[in-house]
């Protein structure tokens, strides 16, 4: 793997020639500012080039390129930014439209290189445009290429979605504390307090003076204005025991009105999330059939927004040589300090698209309660190889990514054998 980084590399060296201008540009909301040198990093601009987040910011930018390509004589262009944000997003689609070469570096690489020129921890734009310039020139950078429509399409959706996803999880875990602090014993007759009936209370008759103020029958009534089938005896016995629990509740009893008022508001909230997650969940399904390799990705058993989301931030799962790719792009892959005699600790890099990297982690999680295969390859890490949990989960995600990119390759669907999962483990 390191001999084929080192080599890929090599490869982007090689086309910084003596007729390249690489151009640095540091990003940022209203006004970008860019640095010019050549492949042996000399600057060749007087002063920065800075120019504004607009259309004409970008013709002043492009026209700046050509004279100083003309003065320089030279053919080759290249332009170089960070990729953090969203502010780039633009100049870069404009720059490739424009027929420019644009490359991305990794911010990590900015920080740890801006005290290479001055030997000074001072920052500020035209510096770090430089700083860019500087690492494109070696090498260090990523080549850009707009994704095509449907790949663009799908990770708006999944990046939509994820905030909010996060954004439920807040709302549960307001509804969690009022429940804590109002009626503690609550949980004790609903496991899910999510479900329909469940929600039906909390809408109705939240507290345990409100559920005293009920009779049973009552109680089974009201849930009928939310569910199909309320009643019957498991209808009763839980009104019934929702009623015990109220008799000896332990919860705040003052200021319940106030209260009340804020948990309306907060089912309100986490019901029109909800909605909108399933709208998002629908885009997914009518926009994934698009996607190359999303068949094949669904066969191993990777639920609808998984498979999204894998390919949102994987990209063309074809295009990848080798499943260590999809690792890397998830900050999946391993990394270790080690410095004479000392040996630091194998972590991971995490160094990737976070979005990414939750979703594998899941889908593996997942597919052990339902993919025989997995399940025994699971068992013969810990009992076998003597792995802990953990260890045999990140192994699997590093397993699942290696077959993802091999199906994709072959456009071959799942298949436990061809995989060599022992499944007699």
């Amino acid at each position: 793997m390191k001999s084929r980084l080192i080599k890929a590399q090599n490869q982007r060296v090689e086309r910084i020639s003596t007729s390249t201008l690489v151009i640095g540009i540091d990003i940022a909301k209203e006004k970008h500012a860019a640095q010019a040198i050549n492949f042996r990093g000399i600057v060749l601009t007087n002063r920065p080039i800075m120019f504004s987040n607009d259309h004409a910011g970008f013709e002043h930018l492009k026209s700046s390129i050509s004279k100083l390509q003309k003065m320089h004589s030279m053919n080759d262009v290249i332009v170089g930014m960070e990729s953090t944000g969203h502010y780039w997003f633009n100049i870069a689609n404009w720059l490739v439209k424009q027929g420019i070469s644009v490359v991305l570096v990794n911010p990590m690489t900015t920080k740890r290189n801006k005290e290479n020129r001055d030997n000074s921890p001072s920052k500020n734009d035209p510096k770090d445009a430089l700083v860019i310039a500087d690492a494109v020139s070696r090498g260090f950078y990523t080549p850009f290429s707009p994704k095509e429509e449907a790949f663009r399409r799908i990770r708006v959706i999944v990046t939509n979605r994820e905030h909010w996803v996060v954004k439920s999880g807040r709302i549960k875990n307001r509804i969690h504390r009022w429940l804590d602090i109002r009626f503690p014993e609550y949980r004790q007759a609903f496991e899910d307090i999510f479900s329909l009936r469940s929600l039906a209370t909390l809408r109705r008759f939240p507290t345990p003076s409100d559920v005293l103020q009920l009779t049973p029958e009552q109680m089974v009534h009201i849930w009928g204005e939310y569910m199909a089938r309320p009643g019957g005896v498991r209808g009763r016995n839980k009104a019934m025991e929702l009623q015990a629990l109220a008799r000896h509740s332990v919860g705040d009893s003052t200021a319940l009105e106030e209260d009340k008022w804020e948990l309306k508001h907060l089912i309100e909230e986490y019901e029109r999330i909800c909605q909108i997650i399933d709208e998002a969940d629908k885009m997914i399904e009518k926009v994934l059939p698009e996607i190359p390799c999303s068949d094949l990705v669904r066969s191993v058993g990777v639920s609808v927004p998984a498979t999204a989301a894998i390919l949102a931030f994987g990209g063309d799962l074809r295009q990848l040589s080798h499943g260590n790719q999809l690792l890397r792009k998830a900050g999946l892959n391993l990394a270790e300090r080690s410095s004479g005699k000392y040996k630091g600790q194998i972590k991971l890099t995490k160094r990737g698209n976070s979005l990414l990297r939750k979703h594998l982690y899941f889908t593996v999680f997942s597919l052990l309660s339902h993919n025989r295969a997995f399940q025994a390859l699971h068992a013969h890490n810990i009992e076998v190889k003597r792995m802990t949990k953990m260890q045999s989960m990140i192994k699997l995600i590093g397993k699942l990514a290696r077959m993802l990119v091999a199906m994709a390759k072959e456009g071959q669907k799942f298949s436990a054998d061809k995989a060599q999962i022992p499944l007699a483990a």
